[in-house]
């Protein structure tokens, strides 16, 4: 067994047992089928979508279905959740609907992308290893199960509160960072469509702000549903405010900003123009051009 296989091993075992720590700590207040508590079902299920699509995509050595898969397991995870809950609240269903219209854009929007183009270059080398390949199907669960934990705890706790302040502040800030995304997508997807933009890097609209808009947006929107859960939280499912802890550290120091900040400049690294794009311009936080 090689470095590379090892790493994904150890990946894969860690990405269960946090998985399995999350789903414990999360089901304490939540509703149950029998004995099964609503949350730990929807964590388990989170991981077998992930694994189940694993199965063909590796015999056919492609991630064309991963991004799918995803929003999938989001839409899925989410409406288990809501039909397995009783006495859902207005608090409950806003968030529901907040959580699968996210995926179900977000979904469509990358599947539309990689049929475009052909494949993700992340997967490149990872396919060709079935280990390293699984661990990322493996990740993908566990990234479904902690970023929709806050929003799993509002779905199936026992404990209902009518909206609060607090809930309408995390509403207003899931909207805003829904926009950001949603239109920073849009002008990325303009800007590429373009012939005349071939070969060139953004820097307009949002992207005059932000590096990385999209990304901004998505910490955003997550932060938002955690906001909302805490007037409902109690116990060990405070630890579902992990949610857009997870999302910050996953696309600012794992797989997000780094890889893609690696492949912009090793693409335009040696360009003034770029040089200067860098200077000028948040990685993440927006602010104003100029």
């Amino acid at each position: 067994m090689n470095d590379q296989t090892q790493r994904s091993v150890v990946g894969i075992t860690a990405s269960v047992v946090i998985g399995a720590l999350v789903a414990w700590a999360g089901s304490d207040g939540s509703g149950h089928v029998g004995s099964i508590p609503v949350f730990a079902l929807c964590a388990a299920l989170a991981f077998l979508i992930n694994w189940l699509v694993f199965i063909p995509s590796n015999a056919a050595k492609t991630e064309k279905y991963y991004d799918l898969t995803g929003s999938i397991t989001y839409v899925t995870v989410t409406l288990v959740a809501v039909l397995l809950s009783s006495d859902l609240d207005t608090r409950a269903l806003i968030v529901a609907g907040m959580v699968i219209v996210w995926a179900l854009r977000l979904g469509t929007f990358l599947f539309r992308r990689i049929r475009k183009e052909g494949k993700d270059g992340r997967f490149d080398e990872i396919k060709t290893n079935s280990v390293r390949f699984f661990m990322t199907w493996t990740i993908q669960g566990l990234w479904v199960l902690l970023t929709a934990a806050a929003a799993l705890a509002i779905i199936t706790t026992m404990e209902r509160q009518d909206l609060g302040w607090v809930a309408y502040l995390g509403i207003a800030i899931w909207l805003a960072g829904f926009a950001i995304e949603v239109v920073a997508d849009g002008q990325k997807s303009a800007f590429k469509e373009d012939p005349s933009n071939d070969g060139d890097f953004i820097s307009t609209g949002l992207w005059a702000w932000s590096r990385h808009p999209n990304y901004f947006g998505e910490i955003t929107l997550w932060t938002g549903i955690a906001i909302i859960a805490i007037p409902i939280l109690s116990g060990w499912q405070w630890v579902t405010l992990i949610s857009p802890v997870f999302v910050t550290v996953l696309l600012t120091k794992v797989s997000g900003i780094p890889m893609l900040e690696k492949r912009a400049d090793e693409r335009w690294g040696d360009e003034e123009a770029y040089q200067q794009y860098k200077s000028d311009t948040p990685v993440l936080i927006p602010r104003p051009p100029g």
